[in-house]
């Protein structure tokens, strides 16, 4: 009787053993597959031939967990703190487009709310591709697409002149008094406005004509 309960005592213990020893701890947290079960295989073994296994699985659940707090929240600001937690992780570079693309979301929104030449040009020189681009290109063609013609010369240096003289008497009304060079569809200088839209071409024809000034609005490409 006393033998028997030695050998069952025995066997218990070595069953014991068995399952509290490190490959049967490993086993067991790679079963689990959480942060707390590796961090636990740790505390006990860390010299085990399994404890860099278990550091690379605790950083691998680590860059998950941040990634999907990134995802449910959506937003630049949470994408970043993926970037602030995990700089190397293997999402970065995903995280690094998603907060481009709503960057360039925000400022396109932010450029809608208020569409002038000024606003549309920032935006196009920091996001010069793209649907948003095109959109903004024919946006800027629309505002600034037209010009106030004041005057032709034959000469540069006739058409600097007069547009010193115009500059100086119309300058409050046009801002910008500028000459237009030759091309194929028109030989002579041309003394016009900066771009603008066709409503304040309109408007400052208007007002040039009042005072005796020939004005005339032409199209002319955006710039």
């Amino acid at each position: 009787m006393n033998g028997r309960r030695l050998s069952l005592i025995l066997c218990c213990a070595v069953a014991l053993a068995a399952c509290s020893s490190p490959g049967a701890q490993w086993s067991k947290a790679t079963a689990t597959n959480t942060i707390p079960a590796y961090q636990s295989f740790l505390s006990k073994y860390p010299n085990d031939v399994h404890a860099p296994d278990a550091k690379s699985r605790i950083a691998q659940l680590q860059d998950e967990e941040a990634w999907n707090q990134a995802q449910v929240a959506s937003t630049a600001a949470g994408y970043q703190q993926y970037l602030t937690q995990e700089p190397n992780g293997a999402h970065a570079q995903a995280a690094r487009d998603e907060i481009s693309s709503r960057e360039r979301a925000d400022a396109w929104q932010a450029v809608q709310k208020n569409p002038t030449a000024q606003s549309l040009q920032a935006f196009l020189q920091k996001y010069p591709t793209g649907d948003q681009a095109d959109q903004a290109r024919q946006q800027l063609a629309q505002i600034t697409g037209y010009r106030a013609e004041l005057g032709t010369a034959h000469s540069e240096k006739s058409a600097d002149r007069k547009r010193e003289s115009l500059e100086r008497r119309f300058g409050k009304d046009l801002q910008k008094v500028v000459v237009l060079e030759p091309d194929t569809s028109n030989h002579d200088y041309r003394i016009t406005s900066a771009p603008m839209s066709k409503q304040d071409a309109d408007a400052a024809c208007a007002s040039l004509k009042h005072e005796g000034q020939m004005c005339k609005v032409i199209q002319s490409a955006a710039g």
